[in-house]
């Protein structure tokens, strides 16, 4: 690609935000422009020429990050599918800003990840080996007319169980290649070794965390080989363990305590890249785990004792309900940890628990499914109640109606909310629009209504914090139920025996559940395919994504990889170059474009600082990433990044929007008068007007969290940024 040949430029460089904008909309090279009406329909012209970029002697540049968290259709569906995994490790950099707890969280966000890796390979199982090697193999209802199955009904229950545990052995190989696969992928773009600033921030995209995703990978790998051979020993041992099938036992829980042992030393686990000792023991132990697994399967394909038989896998159902326990007790203890070291952290201190929480009852969730709808295709015909009761194992069932009581309770505590936050919010809008548009004419009444009522959902974004905390609170205790399973209590019994509703309702509110939550996973495939897709659609989805894989993965190594880790560098690069030749540049960055440049300017050496100035429209650098990332985002962080761009800094920002905000609180909170962060926050009256123009048929749109680019307040925040690099002192060359 050639470049320019102009040196001494002033280079804009635009960086998208998650509306996944094409290049010609960044870069405003639409050549018609809409002069009135609104986006249903509207008159437009040519766009002239002066209101192009270069006509202000600014040269426009674009970077285009959108599909680097998805690109093709495949890699969006292993985003859905590996959104638990995604979730939970997220949960991780959530933690708050406090080194004393640090080292605890860590541990917990990772011993969770581990459960979630134990779950998926249970899940597997419980299809491969209870439904179809134990349950259908040994019905003829369920073999009639399945040619492909009934072959191997006269088998042996080892020879049966030691096949149909390839299906598992596959699956945990799959999930080991989609994570090694993305790992090398952004090796060409790491950052050069320059001095970057002391905050966290800065190390999100030079952090080299391919050798601790290695670690966690062959760790968790390790980990599920060893479910799989518990599960495969408790089945053989059911009938009495043989000193062979105890030995294998004792093994097989030496390796998972080691793997448990490894994820609580973050010290050890987190050390240097270059320490190669760490990595030659977690590789040895997912050999280990793997070599066992074959001995396990060969024990249960050659032995002559006699199995029990019964009527599910023995030992499966109980195996999911310690595990169930087991990730009760970790948010528990989680909970407990952010409570005791919050110290007015936002999110009450319980960001990582409510992420967390909902990672781990999304996993549930897809667990369940998979293995209700194997059911009830096996099933053929069977009622749904009998279904249920004969079908899964019950730990699922209860976890189906956690789920349920979980739904229920965050949507009755959503509408009230709404109901009860609704004329304070409504309040507030009145106010903003009486110093907004103090002398509006009668005829505005309605578009004043319109625009009170985007006012007042923009401010809803405040409120879902206590929704989140809830949504994390009860799945957790949803999850906590499941353990009733263990005094062998149905979901319906209990629920007619304590609370006088009959046990058949409660048995069809868990299948309505079930198929809610299938559906719910179709709506998130789906939306995940449209996100990249469809610009429209992914304004509203493609936050989870950028959101998520955004942070590097430093939980779970399964989570799809680090986008930052391209970007970032990628940027501190360009920029970097652009200055050495003599450039000065204008950084411009909308939504979670703002983001990824704060990274940026942070790795900046102070030469180059010097020469940029950093221009932010629809930031939620403090809104929503200092409230969720604290341990990241905070006032030191945000005023580090001010000094570096010599305070050359202009944040627009709208009531109407839902996303973005102020990055510096006004005087009234606290800046004082003369505070250079006191100038960066611009905000803008959205929308310009409620009277509709001479000429025009609509009023001017309300933008909310859309791009800006074209607007006039943008226009003059470029021309002023641009007026400051040319005659500030510190951007000229030497």
């Amino acid at each position: 690609m050639s470049e320019p040949d102009t040196f001494g430029d002033i280079v804009e460089l635009r960086v998208h935000g998650i509306s996944g904008a094409s290049t010609e909309q960044v870069l405003g090279l639409e050549r018609t422009v809409q002069v009135a009406g609104d986006r249903v329909g509207g008159f437009v012209r040519v766009r002239p020429h002066w209101s192009t970029p270069e006509a202000r002697g600014v040269t426009l540049e674009a970077y285009r990050w959108g599909d680097l968290p998805s690109g093709t259709v495949a890699r969006t569906l292993a985003l859905v599918l590996l959104l638990p995994f995604l979730l939970v490790n997220v949960a991780i950099w959530m933690r708050p800003a406090n080194p004393r707890s640090e080292a605890v969280v860590k541990s917990l966000c990772r011993l969770l990840a581990l459960t979630l890796t134990v779950l998926y390979v249970l899940a597997i199982a419980g299809v491969a080996l209870d439904l179809v090697a134990w349950h259908c193999l040994n019905s003829p209802r369920c073999l009639a007319g399945r040619s492909w199955l009934s072959w191997f009904s006269g088998q042996p229950l080892g020879r049966r169980l030691a096949v149909f545990a390839l299906v598992p052995a596959v699956a945990i190989g799959l999930v080991w290649r989609l994570s090694n696969r993305p790992g090398r992928s952004f090796e060409a773009f790491r950052a050069p070794d320059e001095e970057v600033s002391g905050h966290r921030l800065s190390t999100v995209g030079t952090w080299d965390s391919e050798p601790l995703v290695g670690r966690l990978r062959s760790i968790h790998v390790a980990a599920a080989f060893g479910t799989l051979s518990l599960v495969l020993l408790a089945a053989r041992a059911a009938k009495g363990a043989s000193t062979a099938t105890v030995a294998l036992a004792v093994a097989t829980g030496v390796l998972l305590a080691a793997c448990v042992v490894l994820l609580c030393t973050p010290p050890l686990i987190d050390r240097s890249p270059t320490d190669r000792r760490l990595d030659a023991i977690t590789t040895a132990l997912r050999t280990t785990a793997i070599i066992l697994t074959v001995v396990v399967v060969t024990h249960v394909l050659t032995s002559t004792a006699t199995w029990r038989e019964v009527d599910a896998l023995p030992g499966y159902d109980a195996t999911l309900i310690w595990l169930f326990s087991a990730q009760t007790t970790l948010l528990a203890a989680l909970g407990v940890v952010l409570l005791w070291r919050r110290r007015g952290s936002p999110l009450f201190g319980l960001g990582a628990l409510v992420i967390a929480a909902t990672g781990i009852s999304t996993a549930v969730a897809y667990s369940a499914e998979l293995v209700y709808r194997v059911a009830d295709y096996l099933d053929r015909d069977l009622p749904t109640g009998e279904g249920i009761a004969t079908g899964p194992p019950r730990a699922y069932t209860w976890a189906t109606f956690g789920f349920l009581r979980t739904a229920v309770v965050t949507v009755l505590v959503a509408g009230l909310v709404v109901v009860v936050s609704r004329p304070g919010r409504r309040r507030a809008a009145a106010a903003i629009i009486a110093r907004d548009y103090p002398n509006a004419p009668a005829e505005a009444a309605p578009r004043l209504r319109q625009v009170r009522d985007a006012l007042a959902r923009a401010r809803f974004t405040e409120r879902l914090v206590l929704l989140a905390v809830v949504f994390g609170c009860v799945a957790g205790i949803g999850s906590a139920t499941t353990t009733l399973d263990l005094l062998g209590l149905f979901p319906g019994d209990v629920v007619e025996r304590y609370a006088r509703l009959p046990s058949d309702a409660i048995t069809f509110s868990i299948a309505f559940a079930s198929w809610a939550k299938a559906a719910v996973i179709v709506g998130l495939v789906l939306g995940g395919v449209f996100a990249y897709r469809t610009e429209g659609f992914r304004r509203h989805v493609g936050v989870i994504w950028d959101l998520g894989t955004f942070w590097p993965r430093a939980a779970h190594p399964f989570a799809p990889p680090c986008y930052a880790e391209r970007a970032v560098p990628e940027l501190t690069r360009r920029i970097t170059y652009l200055v050495e030749r003599g450039d000065v540049v204008l950084l411009s960055g909308h939504s979670h474009g703002s983001v990824l440049l704060a990274a940026a300017v942070l790795q900046l050496p102070p030469r180059i600082g010097s020469r940029i100035a950093l221009l932010t429209h629809g930031s939620p650098l403090r809104r929503l990433y200092a409230r969720l990332f604290p341990a990241y985002i905070d006032d030191a962080v945000l005023r580090e990044i001010g000094s570096r761009v010599g305070w050359r800094w202009v944040n627009l920002w709208r009531d109407t929007d839902p996303i973005g905000g102020r990055v510096f609180p006004d005087r009234e909170s606290g800046t004082p008068e003369g505070d250079p962060a006191a100038a960066v926050d611009r905000r803008e009256r959205d929308p310009s007007d409620v009277v509709t123009p001479p000429g025009d048929s609509v009023p001017p749109p309300i933008q909310g969290h859309w791009r800006s680019e074209s607007d006039e307040r943008f226009v003059d925040a470029v021309r002023d940024l641009a007026q400051r690099l040319r005659h500030d002192p510190g951007t000229t060359p030497t």
